[in-house]
């Protein structure tokens, strides 16, 4: 049998590189494809589609901040299991496996009580109107009740991931998206369940995701086994994943911070038309944030599993592919919105004033995006390489300490426009990868002088 180990350990960087990165963009463009059928399906229900679309829509931030959680368990877990396996201790990896499944299904029996609890009172405090909260309500409490599902499809489909079976990871992705887009026909069009068909079709989806997961995991062909034994507390093993995860999890929950402190602020300086701005231009992001963390899904198992190797040169060469692919996407996306913005916002609205008016916020808001590759390059690689406490503080940096302030001050102690509450978006960025990208430097020059003193040791 082939070596499970020799796309990571030992097929040329950029093959390697890119036979996990292609699957792993695919799967985010079909995440993205997953949500926007809902929508439209939501959309079109016969004469209540628009307060029912907007009901789901108040829904959006809760489920964020639920994949967060799952996000804090794997995204530190998935790096830590390539790791040891770098190091030969397979073992051990499925160990980290078992554990965090663990704290999935905890936090899946304790979000679901609490969200049954407190839901309707949390989506009110989301902005949910006496229109909207009764179809907020029941897309929430059906979708609540498949929260396992959902924790258990996006945590252990990451130790797939991490064992470079990216093209698995997107299949098990594809096969719930397409289960839920058949079962939106049914349930919303054909027995006329509306908002609640669409969220029993997401629930399901999620289970049948979720068995084909399981499958591969406990399958002989898995490197890394989901086995029964594992599945408990193991506080030093659990800790430090949790810890890693926190960075990741924490850019997901931001996200809602920093959306209603922009639309707050665009709203009071420019009106509904600078909301509506707002809104193309973070469909736009939602397209850079598919491509890139998708590169770096494909970059990440190299990065752990070879840290664990010791195989820093190769560490290296795949830090160097991934930056490049990254700084590369960032400056074409910049490229076309910086040269034909009004093309690029029409894609979105017909409304001539708001193409025009986007046209400019989208030059300011964007302005930095032709280097924020680096940003998403060194932040991502951080976790990748086990530097939890640096890549918690870079979230924390660019976003709550930057960002967020920046949104409301500089329209303040500026001419009082919405044009300077974009702004907010470019000199955050700027002041950001002027900070992250000599932490890596430093941190990847201090690693290798070190790794070179316990060699000569060695000797």
């Amino acid at each position: 049998m082939k070596n499970d180990n020799e796309l990571l350990a030992a097929m040329p960087v950029r093959k390697a590189f890119f036979r996990l990165a292609l699957p792993a963009v695919a799967a985010q463009l079909i995440n993205i494809l997953y949500n926007l059928v809902d929508k439209m399906f939501i959309g079109h229900i016969p004469g209540v589609g628009k307060q029912a679309l907007a009901g789901v829509g108040v829904t959006a931030p809760v489920i964020l901040a639920i994949s967060a959680f799952a996000a804090l368990v794997s995204m530190g877990g998935a790096p830590k299991a390539s790791i040891f396996m770098g190091k030969g201790d397979n073992e051990q990896a499925e160990k980290v496996m078992g554990s965090c499944a663990w704290m999935l299904i905890v936090l899946s029996v304790v979000l679901t009580a609490f969200m049954l609890i407190f839901g309707k009172m949390i989506l009110q405090l989301f902005g949910a109107s006496d229109n909207t909260i009764l179809y907020a309500t029941d897309y929430m409490n059906i979708y609540c009740v498949g929260t396992l599902f959902t924790q258990l499809t996006l945590g252990l489909n990451a130790f797939i991931t991490a064992q470079g079976k990216t093209l698995i990871s997107m299949c098990n992705v594809a096969v719930g998206a397409v289960t839920n887009i058949v079962l939106d026909a049914i349930l919303i069009n054909g027995f006329g369940m509306g908002v609640k068909g669409a969220a029993l079709a997401t629930v399901i989806a999620q289970g049948v995701s979720t068995c084909f997961v399981i499958h591969y995991l406990i399958k002989p062909t898995s490197q890394l086994k989901l086995r029964l034994k594992n599945i408990r507390f193991e506080r030093k093993l659990l800790l430090p994943c949790i810890l890693l995860g926190t960075s990741p999890a924490l850019m997901q929950l931001t996200e809602n911070m920093v959306a209603i402190s922009f639309n707050t602020s665009l709203q009071k300086y420019g009106g509904d038309i600078a909301v509506a701005s707002m809104s193309i231009l973070t469909s736009i992001m939602q397209f850079v944030m598919l491509l890139l963390p998708g590169l770096v899904q494909g970059a990440q198992p190299l990065l752990s599993y070879n840290l664990g190797a010791k195989n820093i040169s190769r560490v290296k060469k795949t830090f160097r592919l991934l930056l490049i692919c990254c700084l590369s996407g960032s400056f074409l996306i910049w490229l076309v919105c910086m040269l034909i913005p009004q093309n690029v916002a029409s894609i979105f609205t017909d409304d001539v004033p708001l193409i025009t008016y986007t046209g400019k916020s989208m030059r300011i808001y964007l302005a930095m995006l032709l280097i924020y590759g680096i940003q998403v390059a060194c932040q991502y690689s951080f976790v990748a390489l086990d530097q939890a406490k640096k890549a918690i503080f870079l979230t924390i940096w660019r976003k709550i300490i930057l960002l967020i302030p920046l949104i409301f001050i500089l329209p303040r102690i500026l001419s009082g426009s919405a044009m300077e509450v974009f702004l907010a978006e470019p000199i955050a960025d700027t002041i950001a990868i002027c900070t992250t990208a000599p932490m890596f430097y430093y941190y990847s020059v201090s690693y290798t002088h070190l790794r070179a003193h316990e060699t000569c040791a060695d000797l």
